[in-house]
């Protein structure tokens, strides 16, 4: 005969009266706590950059938490590890912008354009916070941040051209390419841009910028020896 003990499941979570499922329940809500203390710590250290520019330190962080820098050194290791949480935020707000972005527009030249004042919107409405990102992208920890939101935003705008290229009977070959060298082309201007205190205008800047591109990208449409009204050439006829 088997043993009652056998026939449970070992699976099964223990009883709410047990010790075991006790001391979970208080892990588990001490490690949201912590990380809800860890995520307002890092807002504070938002607002903080916003007030006191990119060369804030951690005692302005912690005055605008209202807490030591001890409590601070309790949630981050040490100011690297604060700033590489920041950097996430701000990381996560331009891809927030430049995604639906990209997914809106259905034409080529509007993709390109959309992507552009996408990121361009970022930096006019965050300058504080995108020059805090850009001067602390030569860290390891932050470096890794700005790759990899670069990569995020490439791989969607290459898998958005990609369809556009076989949609109209193009190799989709140069997608990939074309996006990454996009997204460095704009990060490398937005950074002249914002470091010399945005001297002419977003929408001027969106303008230059997508014409200048968009002459490679049209120039590859129209040697595929397509017809006038998929190439768009009668659009480039000066009367």
């Amino acid at each position: 005969m088997q043993s009652p003990l056998t026939d449970v499941n070992a699976s099964d979570p223990p009883p709410a009266d047990d010790p075991k499922a006790k001391g979970n329940g208080r892990r588990d809500r001490w490690a949201d706590h912590r990380e809800h203390r860890r995520q307002e710590l890092v807002g504070a250290a938002v607002q903080a950059l916003l007030r006191h520019g990119p060369d804030v330190d951690m005692e302005q962080v912690a005055a605008t938490a209202g807490v030591s820098k001890p409590v601070l050194y309790r949630y981050f290791a040490d100011k690297s590890q604060l700033w590489v949480a920041v950097s996430e935020v701000v990381a996560a707000r331009v891809v927030d912008a430049i995604a639906p972005a990209i997914e809106q527009v259905r034409e080529e030249r509007d993709l390109v354009e959309a992507t552009i004042d996408a990121y361009l919107g970022v930096i006019e409405s965050q300058p504080t916070l995108y020059r805090f990102l850009m001067r602390q992208s030569g860290q390891p920890g932050i470096h890794q941040v700005v790759a990899g939101t670069s990569r995020q935003v490439a791989a969607g705008l290459a898998r958005v051209i990609g369809d556009r290229l076989r949609a109209l009977g193009l190799d989709a070959g140069p997608a990939e390419p074309w996006a990454y060298g996009l997204v460095g082309f704009v990060q490398a201007v937005g950074d002249w841009w914002t470091t010399h205190g945005q001297p002419i205008s977003r929408a001027a800047l969106t303008d230059y910028l997508t014409t200048l591109l968009w002459s490679g990208i049209e120039g590859v449409r129209a040697s595929a020896d397509l017809p006038p009204e998929l190439t768009r050439a009668h659009e480039r006829i000066v009367p």
